[in-house]
């Protein structure tokens, strides 16, 4: 069988497990999918999803480093604009850019507490990034 890939999911490095949910999952409106520890003190590893876009997010030393920035190609970027600006959610609040990639195309980049970046980018007239 010839090589193909299903799905790319990056893992974004987290420190604290109630901002991280708070973030991931009361402010950009994700779903826990899924959680994992070895035992009680254990580091953390989680999946989290919102339709298409799934993320991992560990506290395991040695999964990712802070600072990342993920590229996430998207539809409905105005709609997801409106919807954060509802949220009450006081570290930020992110502004609707034109898309980098396209005229007519929008953009929210995100930051999470842990200096992850999510570029949610709709490019108008492609599909590909």
């Amino acid at each position: 069988m010839p090589f193909g890939v299903d799905r790319v999911v990056p893992i974004m490095r987290i420190f604290d497990e109630a901002r991280a949910r708070e973030f991931y999952l009361d402010y950009l409106g994700c779903t826990l999918d899924w959680e994992h520890r070895l035992d009680a003190q254990a580091p953390l590893y989680m999946q989290v999803s919102r339709g298409e876009l799934v993320l991992h997010l560990s506290e395991h030393h040695g999964d990712g480093k802070p600072g990342h920035t993920v590229y996430v190609a998207a539809h409905g970027v105005r709609e997801l604009h409106t919807e954060l600006q509802t949220r009450n959610y006081r570290y930020l609040d992110p502004g609707l850019e034109p898309s980098p990639g396209a005229a007519g195309g929008a953009c929210v980049t995100v930051h999470d507490p842990f200096g992850n970046c999510l570029r949610i980018d709709e490019r108008e007239h492609s599909r590909t990034a």
